[in-house]
């Protein structure tokens, strides 16, 4: 299965918020889409991601206020992406070195979506399912 199949299953809908929103902002955007992470966008150019770790580590450690702070101060700046093209083996692969949870997929210079661990782990489980099903449904007509 592909990271462009995994996308036509849950859609390519992108959340982001432009390097200059208050933390506090992008929090309250986490909170009403339910998402983990935001992609940090100026226009059409991908700058950088900002995810619920980022806040934890970058921003309440360091005893600073989501009011008073940017995301482009606590973002990850120039985010790893993946290609639409790439097999789900590979994405958890980057994933796992890189102790990343969210990846920009990106298509000709442009973002076409996020794949988060959560929609990896749905789509292998799903791909198993339809396996041990076919493969029962084999067993089953040829004894």
């Amino acid at each position: 299965m592909t990271v462009r199949q995994v996308l036509l299953r849950k859609g390519s809908q992108v959340y982001a918020v432009p390097p200059k929103a208050t933390v506090l902002e992008a929090l309250q955007k986490l909170a009403q889409h339910d998402v983990g992470a935001l992609l940090v966008m100026e226009g059409e150019a991908l700058v950088g991601i900002f995810s619920e770790r980022d806040y934890a580590r970058r921003l309440v450690l360091l005893g600073r206020f989501s009011k008073d702070t940017r995301v482009e101060e606590v973002m990850t700046p120039n985010p790893i992406t993946i290609g639409p093209e790439a097999d789900l083996a590979e994405v958890m692969r980057l994933m796992t070195e890189r102790r990343i949870r969210h990846l920009p997929v990106v298509e000709e210079g442009k973002v076409v979506g996020v794949i988060s661990i959560g929609d990896v782990v749905k789509a292998v489980i799903t791909e198993q399912e339809v396996l041990i099903e076919g493969l029962t449904r084999y067993v089953t007509e040829n004894r």
